[in-house]
């Protein structure tokens, strides 16, 4: 089986769990917003938020994990697996650890100092951050195993995984809608059992699985191994948190100066970011280990290669979902939710947007990674995404509105964090940035730009009404597709998709 075939048929998996998640996913959210109301929902968010601000070495030790173990597998050194497999798992546990002391501890600062949450419900505030705090350290501890599914590029089983947690997130809305306990504290402790019930069974099947993650701690502890990890980690650590430090902490900033129920319309646009960003993610996560292994194979050509078809493909699978809505975004929220927060319109469509500008670059960092020269753009990054954190203490004091906190966001990443991401590429991987522009932004914006505008057409000419949303769907994703096939695809893409075409009619004949 050819890369390209391997890619397309973990992709096919992906969509198919996608398929079955997405659905389940909104209506779940839909249950619990219902469930809990806007100021608990916003609760859960925000402490959501500075669970996942303070768990952010995590994140660290996750892009370092996978890209090692990704990378040996492309050198074909089963040896070195199972070496980096142990020490990670000696450094995640060691995190866990860490971080859940020090969450704890943080706990004083936050609910005596930073957030701002109505006292009737603090109580309940804090069970929840308690049960955040046990989700954290669970999935932390699972890094190692998801690594090990990844490189093995196991998007059969990573998809079965998916579609049964979905399923039982489901169950727990279900149940917080019908139980006669504290339906805030109930919702947190079922979230945080379901962390430790997926952990149990990756580590089930990663050890039956595959030999490198089988235990072998006293033969496989290795200096050398973790200093190789926690360095890569410790350069990816300072733009991992500046991410989250700017990100969430930008929610904990809006929480104090607007209240809970200003979280909810974030946590809302989060939600649908997040479910729309699977469309397009499906395809990355089968194509960032084939990345990383090019570079393990020294096949720069074709990792750069993958890279900037992924980056186009990115872009374009998200916005076929995320321009229908960007249109229709008011409907979309009425039939989604029975009760629309405040400012949900405002914030889902900023989300999206800056989604949208996120895939342009998406693949190009993966790409700097694999080489392992990532201390530059790292640095950066960490303060160009925390800086933004300060502009927002600012503007608020000063009497500014909840919208201007993604008007920064836009212009810190849309085109600052992006053009250096660029830059860093040509230094380091030999871009041509001509080529960036002639085979991602210019078509990626020229067919956005084109079906947001017709499709908008409806929408000035005609009352809101399912009439209007099918229409203006239909006119949308019409011209999209038209514009995607004619501009956005080269001679050789569309050759494939002809390919594929003609496979998939046969089949239906048959």
């Amino acid at each position: 089986m050819t890369t390209s075939e391997r890619i397309l048929k973990n992709t096919v998996f992906l969509y198919v769990k996608m398929g079955i998640t997405v659905f389940i996913s909104l209506y779940t959210t839909r249950l619990v917003l219902n469930a809990l109301g806007a100021s608990d929902f916003g609760i859960f968010g925000v402490v959501g938020g500075v669970i996942t601000m303070l768990g952010f070495l995590n994140g660290a030790m996750s892009s370092a994990t996978q890209r090692y173990m990704s990378y040996s597998q492309g050198e074909g050194d089963n040896e070195r697996q199972r070496y980096i497999f142990n020490n990670s798992l000696i450094l995640h546990w060691g995190i866990a650890i860490v971080v859940g002391l020090f969450l704890e501890l943080a706990a004083l600062l936050f609910f005596n100092s930073i957030l701002n949450i109505e006292p009737s419900r603090i109580d309940a505030a804090k069970w929840i951050y308690h049960f955040m705090v046990v989700s954290t350290m669970f999935t932390i501890i699972s890094v190692p195993y998801d690594a090990a599914i990844n490189a093995h590029e196991n998007m059969f089983y990573y998809s079965i995984v998916g579609i049964l947690e979905s399923v039982l997130k489901l169950v727990i809305a279900l149940y917080v809608v019908y139980t006669l306990y504290d339906k805030l504290i109930t919702y947190g402790l079922l979230m945080a059992l379901l962390s430790i019930f997926l952990l149990i069974i990756k580590q089930a099947y990663c050890q039956i699985k595959y030999d490198e993650c089988k235990y072998r701690i006293s033969g496989y502890v290795s200096k050398k191994v973790i200093r190789e990890l926690t360095g890569f980690a410790g350069w990816n650590f300072v733009s991992t948190a500046g991410t989250l430090l700017g990100n969430c902490g930008g929610n904990v900033v809006v929480n104090h100066y607007f209240g809970t129920s200003i979280n909810a319309a974030q946590n809302v646009g989060s939600q649908l970011r997040g479910q729309m960003m699977a469309f397009s993610n499906n395809m990355l996560k089968a194509l960032t280990p084939v990345i990383v292994k090019k570079e393990g194979e020294g096949d720069h050509f074709a990792m750069l290669n993958f890279s900037l078809t992924g980056s186009k493909l990115s872009f374009l699978m998200f916005a076929l979902l995320a321009i229908p809505f960007v249109v229709e975004t008011p409907f979309i929220l009425k039939v989604w939710l029975k009760n629309v927060p405040d400012w949900t319109v405002c914030f889902s469509r900023f989300q999206i947007v800056i989604a949208l500008m996120e895939q342009l670059t998406i693949t190009l960092g993966t790409t700097i990674a694999a080489t392992g020269k990532i201390k530059e753009i790292s640095i950066f990054s960490g303060f160009a995404r925390f800086i933004p954190l300060i502009i927002y203490v600012f503007v608020f004091s000063f009497g500014g509105e909840p919208y201007w906190l993604y008007i920064i966001i836009l212009i810190n990443f849309g085109f600052i964090l992006n053009g250096y991401t660029i830059y860093q590429c040509k230094k380091h991987c030999n871009l041509s940035i001509k080529i960036f522009c002639n085979s991602v932004l210019y078509p990626c914006c020229f067919c956005s730009v084109l079906s947001l505008i017709i499709g908008s057409i409806p929408v000035v000419l005609m009352e809101e009404s399912w009439m209007r949303f099918i229409i203006s769907s239909c006119m949308t994703l019409s011209s999209y597709l038209l514009a995607i096939y004619y501009v956005g695809f080269n001679g050789e893409e569309k050759i494939i998709i002809n390919g594929l075409l003609r496979k998939i009619f046969k089949r239906f004949i048959k």
